[in-house]
């Protein structure tokens, strides 16, 4: 495949996850294994290049035998690994005693720290600076010239910058200025490259680089004229980089666009028609906003319509209050707190005419919390035995149980009053508020645990559509709100017992239900194409770049 291949195919791996920054890396790749340009006839040998540059300088030229050298991969014929030390002179910077104000003020000179080095950047100003006694005693005068390479070899190794300015710096970076200008343009382009080679050839600790180890960079060196060829190519391929990644931008930017709209289309007028729109296979809206939209329709009963033939939600409620009522009579559960009647206002949401207005307590038997931290002791627990639910057990509207979170049958006798019952709706207490699941055949008797609430469901209400209006933006950044305790956020029952709702007829919440039950199966296949899609685009990236890679 021919190198320009690999652009004019972007869009086919377009999605794949950073595929702009991994064609950046791809083109560094190759540029220093000598693949991106070739030789010329007229280029100056490497060996008269390294005798030119260090002809007056033989006294401090480093002296390193090719077998103590370095060489992470094969370079072409013409080409020679070399070390820092033999291409240039570095000079590692100081930070003035802080202690000291003279040599921080006034403030006359420069002094660059990494947080002032933009990655190939050019530094022209800086957050601190020196005074003229530290430029003396110091640094004894040793500035960074305008033109000088920077690099951090701490912490953050490999970072280069140019000096735009004369200055000095801390001691967790290099300066140098090579004696060749196209020597100088090639470290500056590739020494990140040569820096993460030696940190992968040694047991770097704590993240730096010694001198010693800067001494010994390894440094794939090509002749000098075709270093500048090099470096050329480099950013001619980088300014491609740079369109392709404005396109993509703009691309998605346009598409979060008519996300938006279609989102709002669909909000005011969630017709068939206009459903499409959020499906659209020209633009992806994110699931996670798809579903928030959904449920925030379905309690404003946007996606179904009514019938005059539903039994009224007044009548519901009615039916609620006296199975409750009778419960309470067969001392099944506690008497409910009267609390006053919802006003309009207290809504989070515009409840749909024909919908009543409610407080959580009045559309269930009973909120129960669970048993105190005090009731369960290490000693309670033990594996195989009956699942204890917390909220770490509550996952994508479903319960998991956590092996080592089960009692022995004793505990559970004593705590029978906690066991979860068939149709209960369970809900975490901490962490992420509006967190729930319906507790299934599967999980009937079960106990509660201490970091979860139970919802104790009536017959005459639909626990799916209960568990949707808790689970719905309105509803969690209400709870989340109102969540109290100092170190975590703490789900109360009178919180949740006070929540003020829009409650529809009974058929009316099935036939809510059944939607977005409809529209998540939707979104979950949509998911699933962009997932496949990214993964797609990564393999094709993935096969693209080891053809380029592989030798030729």
């Amino acid at each position: 495949m021919r190198r320009e291949t690999f652009f004019e195919k972007f869009d086919q791996f377009a999605d794949a996850p950073d595929a702009v920054a991994k064609m950046r890396e791809l083109i560094l790749q190759l540029a220093v294994q000598g693949r991106l340009v070739g030789p010329a006839d007229n280029d100056e040998p490497v060996e008269d290049s390294l005798r030119r540059m260090w002809a007056d300088k033989s006294g401090n030229r480093a002296e390193i035998t090719d077998a103590e050298k370095a060489q992470p991969f094969e370079l072409p014929a013409h080409w020679r690994w070399v070390v820092l030390a033999e291409v240039a002179e570095f000079s590692i910077g100081k930070t003035p005693p802080r202690g000291d104000s003279s040599y921080w003020y006034p403030e006359d000179h420069s002094w660059v720290s990494i947080a002032d080095m933009k990655h190939y950047g050019t530094i022209t100003e800086t957050k601190e600076k020196v005074s003229t006694l530290a430029a003396q005693e110091v640094f004894r005068q040793r500035f960074a010239e305008p033109g000088s390479i920077l690099m951090s070899f701490k912490l953050t190794i490999g970072k280069v910058a140019r000096a735009g300015i004369r200055c000095f710096h801390n001691e967790a970076i290099i300066s140098m200025q090579p004696p060749e200008p196209e020597l100088l343009d090639y470290l500056f382009r590739f020494l990140p490259i040569f820096a993460a080679l030696q940190t992968s050839n040694n047991a770097i600790k704590g993240n730096t680089l010694n001198k010693g180890l800067l001494t010994s960079l390894p440094i794939a060196f090509p002749p000098l004229a075709e270093q500048k060829r090099i470096v050329a190519k480099v950013d001619e391929l980088m300014a491609l980089c740079d369109r392709l990644e404005a396109q993509q931008q703009e691309r998605e930017t346009r598409h979060a666009a008519l996300a938006r709209a279609s989102l709002a289309r669909f909000a005011d007028a969630p017709t068939p028609a206009n459903l499409n729109f959020i499906f659209h296979k020209s633009y992806a809206i994110p699931p996670a906003d798809l579903r928030k939209s959904i449920l925030a329709l379905a309690v404003q009963g946007k996606l179904v319509p009514q019938d005059p033939n539903d039994e009224s939600a007044e009548s519901l409620l009615a039916n609620v209050n006296q199975e409750r009522l009778a419960a309470v009579k067969a001392k099944r559960i506690s008497p409910m707190k009267l609390l006053p009647p919802v006003e309009d206002d207290e809504v989070a949401y515009v409840v749909r005419p024909g919908w009543a207005l409610a407080r959580l307590i009045e559309l269930v038997l009973e909120i129960q919390t669970g048993p105190f931290g005090s009731s369960l002791h290490q000693s309670d627990y033990q594996v195989g035995g009956t699942p204890v639910i917390n909220p770490a057990s509550l996952k994508d509207g479903k319960i998991v149980p956590i092996e080592e979170m089960a009692i022995g049958p004793d505990t559970l006798k004593r705590l029978a009053v906690f066991r979860l019952n068939e149709g209960d709706i369970v809900m975490a207490r901490r962490g992420e508020m509006g967190r729930c699941a319906i507790v299934t055949k599967t999980e009937d008797g079960w106990l509660c645990g201490t970091g979860s609430l139970v919802l104790r469901m009536p017959a005459g209400l639909y626990a799916p559509f209960l568990a949707l209006l808790i689970g719905a933006p309105e509803a969690r950044a209400y709870l989340g709100g109102a969540s109290v305790g100092a170190t975590m956020q703490n789900l109360n029952q009178g919180i949740l017992a006070k929540m003020a709702l829009g409650v529809p007829p009974l058929a009316e919440q099935r036939r809510i239900v059944a939607k977005v039950e409809q529209l998540m199966a939707l979104v979950g296949e949509l998911e699933t194409q962009l997932v496949a899609s990214s993964a797609t685009g990564a393999n094709l990236l993935a096969a693209v770049v080891g053809e380029l890679t592989s030798k030729d």
